[in-house]
């Protein structure tokens, strides 16, 4: 990482990264083209209990980052016992925040449903669905930790094939899980949440097995674990902001969707479809980003700004031509993207206006999301976090409920475009902020 041409390096790192990422953004999908056969009422609830299981994701992908950085940046300064400590107390915060979600899952899941909505239908749908997602979830904490080892490693192919195990495990099983095909039992949108359980503990004993075999720079001593207070302060340092900033996420879509069943459940459904086909558009280019975020992080510990400009400079590109083909299928043919989920007349004339609008938000958040990224891997995540909250908190949310009061649903979603616009200024001020407190700015040519 810190010899090969930045171009190369980041190809090398990013495409597996986002080879899987397309994966998973095909199983997101699926799985909600199969539930939206069982009714409109079952994607809606899917789409009503995402909030919280995007917490539970983003608490695990968010330890992620922080052990991903820590342990790049370690080998960057060919210190491998920190590495392995930080490895190891990495997994410790991963595993204490899965008890949590399990508690969470137990006891919070219908207040949760019924916050938003008292159709018994659509509660009872997202109860089943998440009790089983939330109170199984240890295979995605553990899957996601021993993935992000392989990727702090450069070993981005292992980390690829780690995150196609889980997924294509999910693809294969939904359809027999949920409709009873091949011998199995027939358990509706409960095979949906057994899919993906199962899917991710595939993920996670396939990574604990690339680790022990394919990662020597890694060795966890698991009988020697304690908690290191000192490291784990530097683990949350660079991972709580980024929760922070995903879990915002999921406060945004939660006001949102009590927003839009004001005028009809239909709407609701017609965002949860919105979020499943946006991550064809937006995995890719999280997968381009954590192939980047540990060339920076290396090369930061290597003090090698060049480099550091070259990747970022790279990924910006890519994130951006990735964004504008996403653009163009949104503006061209949302009516067979909406169509993926058996959509009605109801929910096309709903549907097809918001992805018009809503999809000129992608013009600017490719820039957006290297920019924060790059402050993270520079240690800096408290920006990243300041972004995602002015953006969704200040702006995006004040914005849709102004909106709202017009009466009109269509203008709701011209929040998103007004929303991303203030982030690209702050996320473009914030990153040359990062540079220059870490001496990674370069000076300007005379």
């Amino acid at each position: 990482m810190g010899y090969m041409p930045e171009n190369k390096l980041l190809l090398s790192m990013a495409i597996p990264m986002m080879i899987s990422m397309m994966v998973q953004a095909l199983y997101n999908v699926v799985d909600s083209i199969f539930v939206a056969r069982l009714s409109e009422d079952a994607l809606t609830a899917v789409s009503v209990g995402f909030p919280l299981q995007n917490i539970m994701i983003s608490v695990s992908v968010g330890f992620g980052v922080g052990i991903n950085a820590l342990i790049s940046r370690a080998l960057g300064q060919k210190n491998l016992k920190r590495a392995n400590d930080v490895a190891l107390q990495g997994l410790l915060i991963e595993l204490i925040s899965c008890a949590a979600m399990v508690l969470v899952g137990w006891l919070g899941v219908e207040a949760f449903m019924r916050s938003q909505t008292n159709i018994e239908e659509i509660v009872h749908y997202g109860v089943t669905y998440l009790r089983i997602c939330m109170m199984l979830s240890l295979g995605i904490f553990i899957s996601i930790t021993y993935e992000r080892y392989l990727q702090s490693t450069g070993r981005t192919v292992y980390s690829m094939m780690v995150q196609l195990v889980g997924a294509v495990t999910n693809i294969i099983l939904d359809p027999i899980m949920i409709f009873g095909l091949l011998g199995c039992p027939k358990f509706g949108i409960a095979g949906a949440a057994y899919a993906t359980v199962i899917g991710q503990w595939a993920s996670a004993l396939f990574g604990i097995w690339l680790n022990r075999r394919k990662n020597p720079e890694i060795h966890l001593n698991l009988k020697k674990v304690r908690f290191d207070w000192g490291l784990q302060k530097e683990i949350a340092v660079i991972s709580v902001p980024s929760i922070i900033m995903a879990c915002i996420g999921s406060i945004t879509t939660y006001i949102m969707d009590i927003l839009l069943f004001r005028f009809t459940p239909t709407a609701v459904a017609v965002y949860g479809a919105y979020f499943k086909l946006q991550s064809f558009i937006f995995m890719p280019v999280f997968g381009l980003n954590n192939g980047m975020v540990p060339i920076v992080a290396f090369n930061y510990g290597a003090q090698k700004p060049e480099r550091i400009h070259k990747t970022f400079r790279f990924a910006m590109c890519y994130a951006v031509g990735i964004m504008l083909l996403g653009f163009a299928a949104f503006q061209l043919i949302p009516d067979v993207l909406l169509g993926w989920f058996d959509a009605s007349e109801t929910m096309l004339e709903i549907g097809v206006p918001a992805l018009h609008r809503i999809s000129l938000s992608f013009l600017f958040a490719g820039i957006c999301i290297i920019s924060s990224s790059t402050c993270q891997a520079l240690g800096y995540s408290i920006y990243g976090m300041l972004i995602s909250i002015a953006r969704q908190i200040v702006v995006l949310i004040p914005s849709a409920y102004l909106l709202a009061g017009t009466g009109v649903l269509a203008n709701i979603w011209y929040a998103f475009p007004i929303a991303e616009i203030m982030s690209l200024a702050m996320s473009l001020l914030l990153l040359r902020r990062a540079l220059t407190k870490t001496g990674m700015l370069l000076p300007k040519a005379a």
